[in-house]
């Protein structure tokens, strides 16, 4: 079992086979040794947008399923409501264990596990990535990337249309009434329209 996820990510064919290498992964011995399930990533067949997140929460640990717990709840919703079944959209986190005590992300972590990322979106191959959060916006930005800068902009990665909004948890923290609420419900509507434009992959 090789600790180094450059190399593991990049010997994968297809999603599955990454699922399960990713499972094996001891290249972060603190996440390691404290999570219950590495929480991989879910990729549904025919998905064409790929979602991804900070990290996985103690309810995702718990179940290997990313987005379950309360945000996840959330999440279905607005997808609903942008008129996108969750059942036909990939999701995945820029880290696939849970951080000790839902902490944030150290950057050692981010590096680490940013090759299992990478190869993920290749075999994805979405017609439209979304970065739900800081973390996420500066796993594809660099450090010091602020959502308040990026979001309403369709950028772009790796030639694919990319769009940077809120995480769940942040429209929970702030309430019904809070800005980032406001923001995800219409930036997924975004995502929506984008997708009904886009040519088939």
């Amino acid at each position: 079992m090789t600790t180094d996820p450059s190399l593991a990510a990049a010997s994968v064919s297809d999603w599955d086979e990454l699922v399960g290498r990713v499972q094996t992964c001891v290249a972060c011995p603190e996440l390691a040794a404290s999570r219950t399930r590495v929480v991989a990533g879910q990729r549904p067949p025919g998905a064409r947008v790929l979602l991804v997140g900070e990290a996985p929460g103690a309810a995702e640990d718990e179940q290997g399923v990313p987005f379950v717990g309360r945000s996840g709840q959330l999440l279905d919703e607005l997808l609903h409501t942008a008129g996108l079944a969750r059942a036909d959209v990939a999701v995945a986190n820029v880290l696939k264990c849970r951080p000790p005590g839902n902490r944030k992300p150290r950057r050692a972590e981010v590096t680490r596990c940013r090759p299992w990322l990478e190869r993920q979106i290749e075999l994805a191959d979405p017609a439209v990535l979304v970065a739900l959060g800081g973390t996420a916006a500066e796993w594809f930005f660099g450090p010091g990337a602020r959502i308040t800068a990026l979001r309403g902009e369709v950028s772009a990665y790796d030639g694919r249309p990319l769009l940077v909004t809120y995480h769940p948890s942040a429209a929970i923290r702030f309430g019904p009434n809070g800005a980032p609420l406001a923001a995800l419900r219409e930036d997924l509507a975004r995502v929506a329209e984008l997708l009904d434009a886009a040519p088939q992959r």
